[in-house]
């Protein structure tokens, strides 16, 4: 199976995993550099959530480009990676619903 072939399923992965490495970074990682005065929380999980942010607005950008999407659809997908578990109610309500493949749309 050619599971990154389709353009739903990588844009569904790539807004999961950004998704929880935001979380993590906010919720576990900044308290324990802030309270626990361990930076290091931070050292990993910074790096690993930019990668996956860069990965998925390049994701959005080219689902905007083989979806067809307007601006504005466009926009909301790119705030919801801005936004704690923006991305999972993108997922929900946006993502789940495209087509397997672009023929479709």
């Amino acid at each position: 199976m050619h599971f990154f072939n389709s353009p739903k399923i990588r844009l569904r992965i790539v807004s999961f995993a950004e998704g929880l490495s935001y979380i993590l970074l906010l919720f576990i990682g900044v308290p324990l550099k802030r309270i626990g005065g361990h930076p290091e929380a931070v050292q990993i999980l910074g790096p690993i959530h930019g990668l996956l942010f860069v990965l998925y607005v390049l994701t959005i950008i080219q689902a905007k480009t083989e979806y067809g999407w307007p601006a504005g659809k466009t926009f909301m997908a790119l705030l919801a990676s801005v936004v704690p578990f923006g991305t999972f109610y993108a997922d929900y309500k946006v993502f789940r619903d495209l087509p397997a493949t672009t023929e479709q749309a």
